[in-house]
């Protein structure tokens, strides 16, 4: 007998499941993997996240695997390769916003010996925890979404609105918003617990 699984409503094909099931609310700590999120979160703006994940594998080939000295130097001519990707989204705006982004990111690891160390103070260093039993309960930002994006705009950063910022903490743990009725709410929970 097939053990039925209770998940989030919203992934919605294999691919999203796989994400979902894996990925989604797993707090991340690696810089690599945390602009990654920022880049490809820029990239979401005005689209599905679907469309995201489905061109994630072509993002990363194109953008050196989200390397930030490298995403930094990008000169015109690799500027012009990106548009002309058709394996990524091709927005002028949102690639040189993920070039400006990566000079940004690389001043904060500067500062603060790593990105991960600034960007998680916005959730005093440890995710916070939901208890959302419908999708109608979970915000589009929250006060810390606001400070977040606030700060990274000062900074020199942009595509990083309140929206964008608060998906991101989604992405990357900083927010558990598995519903308490998706088996991941627990998972992840404990994950953070071993942490």
């Amino acid at each position: 007998m097939t053990k039925i699984i209770s998940r989030c409503p919203w992934p919605s094909d294999q691919l999203y499941i796989a994400y979902h099931d894996s990925e989604w609310g797993v707090p991340v700590h690696d810089d690599r993997t945390i602009f990654e999120f920022l880049v490809l979160e820029g990239a979401q703006a005005g689209l599905s996240w679907h469309i995201v994940l489905k061109k994630r594998d072509n993002f990363r080939k194109a953008f050196d695997h989200f390397d930030p000295q490298k995403v930094a130097r990008y000169s015109q001519v690799k500027l012009a390769a990106l548009l002309a990707n058709p394996g990524i989204i091709r927005n002028r705006l949102k690639i040189a916003a993920a070039v400006k982004n990566a000079k940004a990111f690389l001043a904060v690891q500067e500062e603060f010996g790593s990105f991960d160390r600034y960007i998680w103070q916005f959730v005093g260093g440890h995710p916070i925890v939901n208890t959302h039993r419908s999708m109608k309960e979970v915000p589009a930002r929250t006060k810390e979404s606001d400070a977040m994006s606030k700060d990274l705009k000062q900074r020199g950063f942009t595509f990083v609105g309140s929206t964008i910022c608060y998906a991101h903490m989604q992405a990357t743990g900083m927010v558990n918003d598995h519903l308490v009725t998706c088996f991941r709410h627990k998972e992840v929970n404990r994950l953070t617990a071993k942490k």
